[in-house]
């Protein structure tokens, strides 16, 4: 891949550190794709395109307690994304910046989180309000989001 001026190389492939293993849950599906995919889920709630979630079999029964209009975290695996960048060069700042510093996709392990509405749960199936995520994205957990619990105390935006 074809990289901006001032990104640098991670000195090591992280996909060959593997400490842990993970098992997905099931995959998003979306209306995203290559080149067609909102820059974040602020950008896909405003295109207006909801999606869903489709746990694999065996899943369904971990969703009692879940209520429509409830937020969630949606964690899910950017499988097709690049993993090697220490430092890169978005279009929205005037300088390079760590990975860690962004919410890029581009991560050594290229887990991304959104926090999404739940809008129907049919049996293993989630829809939601909005991902930024392309079609087919693997899922790898999904939990509550909970005001007290989730934003820092004394938080300001």
């Amino acid at each position: 891949m074809a990289h901006r001026d001032g990104e640098t190389l991670l000195p090591f492939d992280p996909a060959d550190r593997i400490d842990a293993g993970l098992s997905f849950i099931g995959h998003i599906r979306s209306d995203w794709g290559p080149g067609t995919a909102p820059k974040n889920v602020r950008q896909a709630r405003e295109s207006g395109s909801a999606a869903r979630i489709e746990l694999l079999d065996g899943y369904a029964e971990a969703l009692t307690g879940l209520e429509v209009g409830q937020p969630i975290q949606l964690l899910y695996w950017v499988d097709r994304g690049e993993r090697n960048l220490a430092t890169q060069s978005p279009k929205h700042a005037d300088a390079p910046r760590g990975t860690f510093s962004l919410r890029s996709p581009v991560r050594p392990n290229p887990i991304a989180l959104a926090t999404v509405f739940l809008t129907s749960i049919d049996g293993h199936t989630l829809g939601i309000d909005a991902i930024d995520a392309w079609d087919g994205t693997p899922v790898l957990d999904i939990k509550p989001w909970i005001a007290t619990v989730d934003v820092p105390p004394g938080w300001q935006p």
